[in-house]
């Protein structure tokens, strides 16, 4: 896709750059033009305007934010300062001791070594010369806090909550995530309690705090953005007040080199018109992974596979992953995503099952009716289990989450608050199985196994033990958990109705893409680097491997890798 070159030009501190092959039919010119536009994008325009560069942001749907503005929002970035503010005690040697007991050598040394390096260095600049703010949220352990140099306390942190209405017209193109809150807006933090809100004094409090910001912002005309939604706003205001420019509708469609074989700019289409863009530093691949392409999940993921099960925003289709491949750019961990265990109604969105399995008085089973891994486990986790177990005479994909009316009532399901009833449509379309007993209900789904199951189980809630699986041994189980009772995360299922949904291993999106090096540089199956090309978040090869250490450790290392792939270009730049 080269351009034959037609002549020379000059670009002020861009001088030394002019062996480049330059084109009498550029459209427009950047120093650096990224491809979409969630916190992959947006960190990089930001710390393009940081360095002094003008920048692009191209984004094939009609919304910005990608799969960020969906999400929580936090990042797992160790050794930051936040951390060091709560007296945690995070160091390198930990951090790295902890990615080499949960990632270990699947991911060179190298890029664990870079996030670990620029990870904090990214969080202290935005910090202190933009508008993205974060904050430490205490107690979310990192998924595998027992591990050498995993922390119980954590090290996840999240989006400070920010006014819509500071966006002006901005907010009219943001991607909203529609999260049934009831104009709540919660942080993660708050959610933790808020589960207990039937429960805990804890619990109460924390309503009564959460409904009074929600009447103050009422009265004084604000309104609220907290997780996912409050980290795109605030990249999305940082990047405007830089100088940055976004364009939405605009898919990428081919590349620009020179006769060296260096990216020199991209094909994009704008308006319906084909568009050349100019690159003089480089271009940022930041536009997700494949989840919303049926034909590359059922080449690369395990089977089965549906595009129904995934959280990650539409314009996902691995666009930049065929292009790339026309570069000879390398892939890794195509077969893996971010698992989600998740509840999908027909013709509804996902729902994924976060806290919800962590919650006592519920069980998920195969379709024989038997337990097969520790409900509480983190949701990556979970759905890699999905997968091992999945056997064709019992079948894990879809799994039953069984829940008794206890459990219903006492706690947040499915974004149902307790007492709240079980939408009547998914009664009507199938969805929802409802029965006085257990054995009632085995018969209705067929499983039967179902009732000694739980008989089973009910024994380890009344010990405190799950001698089967260890739900509610680890930290990062308890977090969700009820802390009235002797296991946070177990109390018998004896209460009809009993209820059962099917759960299916959503994703998050998909974590294999692009292989990078330690500056996001994309690059060839021998190992070196396509010139002018580099690769952050879901559309790059995840550098925490097959693994998920900590909540947020996929917009963490999107955000830090775009800081260091403008760093680098900047570098090159002088």
């Amino acid at each position: 896709m080269s351009m034959s070159k037609t002549h020379s030009d000059h670009w002020d501190h861009w001088d030394h750059w002019d062996h480049w092959d330059h084109w009498d039919h550029w459209d427009h010119e950047y120093d650096v033009v990224i491809v979409g536009s969630g916190a992959a994008g947006l960190a990089a325009a930001v710390t393009a305007g940081l360095r002094g560069l003008s920048a692009l942001v191209v984004e094939k749907t009609e919304l910005y934010g990608g799969s960020t503005a969906l999400s929580g929002g936090a990042i797992w970035v160790p050794g930051n300062f936040h951390l060091d503010a709560a007296g945690l005690g995070d160091t390198r040697e930990k951090a790295r001791a902890y990615l080499d007991a949960t990632v270990g050598d699947r991911v060179p040394a190298e890029r664990r070594d870079a996030y670990l390096e620029q990870g904090p260095r990214m969080v202290r600049e935005f910090h202190d010369r933009t508008d993205v703010r974060f904050m430490y949220t205490p107690g979310y352990a990192d998924y595998f806090p027992e591990a050498l140099g995993g922390m119980a306390q954590g090290r996840s942190i999240e989006p400070c909550i920010v006014d819509f209405k500071k966006l002006g017209p901005l907010r009219h193109s943001m991607r909203r995530a529609g999260l049934p809150t009831y104009g709540l807006t919660m942080t993660s933090y708050d959610f933790r309690f808020l589960n207990m809100v039937s429960r805990t004094w804890a619990g109460r409090r924390r309503s009564l705090r959460v409904g009074a910001r929600a009447a103050k912002a009422l009265v004084s005309g604000q309104k609220l953005l907290s997780l996912g939604e409050a980290l795109i706003a605030r990249l999305r205001m940082s990047a405007e007040k830089l100088g940055g420019d976004l364009w939405l509708g605009t898919p990428l469609t081919g590349w620009v080199q020179d006769d060296a074989g260096r990216v020199t700019g991209i094909r994009v289409t704008r308006a319906g018109k084909p568009l050349a863009i100019r690159a003089k530093g480089g271009v940022v691949l930041a536009s997700g992974g494949f989840s919303h392409d049926q034909e590359l999940r059922e080449k690369h993921l395990p089977a089965p596979t549906s595009t129904a099960w995934t959280h990650a925003s539409e314009g996902q289709v691995g666009d930049a992953l065929r292009l790339a491949g026309e570069l000879g750019a390398a892939t890794d961990l195509l077969d893996k995503v971010w698992g989600a265990p998740s509840l999908c109604p027909p013709d509804e969105k996902p729902f994924f099952l976060v806290a919800d399995r962590g919650i006592p008085g519920m069980v998920i089973v195969n379709a024989a009716g038997e337990r097969y891994a520790n409900e509480a486990a983190p949701y990556h986790a979970f759905v890699d289990a999905m997968h091992a177990a999945d056997k064709e005479e019992a079948t894990t994909v879809p799994s039953w989450l069984i829940l008794d009316a206890r459990s219903k009532a006492r706690y947040i399901f499915a974004g149902l608050f307790p007492g709240q009833p079980f939408p009547k449509r998914w009664a009507q379309n199938g969805f929802l199985h409802q029965a006085p007993t257990l054995e009632e209900l085995s018969t209705k789904l067929v499983a039967p196994q179902l009732s000694a199951t739980v008989r089973r189980f009910n024994g380890f809630a009344v010990t405190g033990k799950d001698e089967d699986f260890g739900r509610g041994d680890s930290v990062y189980d308890r977090y969700y958990g009820d802390p009235t009772l002797l296991n946070p995360n177990l109390a018998p299922l004896d209460k009809g109705p009993f209820y059962a949904v099917p759960v299916h291993p959503g994703d998050i999106g998909t974590k294999g893409g692009l292989v990078t090096d330690a500056h996001a540089r994309v690059l060839r199956e021998d190992g070196t680097p396509i010139a002018g090309l580099y690769a952050s978040g879901n559309c790059s090869a995840a550098v925490m491997g097959e693994t998920y250490p900590g909540p947020g450790a996929t917009i963490g290392p999107a955000m830090t890798f775009s800081w260091a792939a403008v760093n680098d270009i900047a570098a090159a730049a002088g």
